[in-house]
């Protein structure tokens, strides 16, 4: 598939979940709100999703869309007050990937491909990205690059991400095998 990224053959190709963890206070706060995006969507019928070429351009599309439609507004007041909202016309990292999944999850992809990601950036600011899990490895879709990156690829300390079983539920990630 042409500008298919690929993982580094030394690096495992999905993400491992560790313990259980709280989610984020404005994820709770967000379900409250849109409260469809939060409810476990079923039949549960397993793992990762076959990334075809229909399913990469729907990536690429959604992906460039939301980062072209949404003005960057950093949270300037903290964690507090923040809010989680679906295709604002100004907003930040939560923002971008909250509508990314939204609109990903309206084209029929199922839920527990499209998780939620926690991490630090190199400057040491929490940021919020969106994991796709493919058969082909974990995919990063996030605001701060055109480029969707392998999650090896990615230049984050990885804290929490939603569980693929229930988007209520988070976990740490595990650390990278060695």
């Amino acid at each position: 598939m042409s500008g298919m990224p690929t993982i580094p053959a030394s690096a495992p190709l999905h993400l491992r979940f560790g313990d259980p963890t709280l989610p984020p206070m404005a994820y709770t706060l967000f379900c409250l709100r849109y409260h469809d995006e939060c409810r476990t969507r079923l039949p549960f019928r397993g793992g990762s999703v076959h990334l075809t070429e229909a399913r990469w351009a729907d990536l690429k599309e959604v992906n460039e869309t939301v980062n072209r439609a949404i003005i960057p507004e950093p949270n300037a007041l903290g964690p507090a007050p923040e809010e989680w909202l679906i295709d604002p016309r100004r907003g930040d990292c939560n923002d971008y990937a909250v509508s990314k999944r939204h609109r990903l999850l309206s084209r029929g992809w199922p839920q527990r491909t499209l998780l939620l990601g926690e991490v630090v950036t190199v400057w040491g600011k929490r940021h919020l990205v969106l994991v796709v899990r493919t058969q082909n490895g974990d995919l990063v879709l996030d605001n701060l690059t055109a480029q969707i990156r392998p999650w090896p690829r990615a230049p984050y300390r990885w804290l929490r991400i939603q569980s693929p079983s229930n988007p209520r539920y988070w976990n740490i990630v595990a650390p990278r095998s060695v």
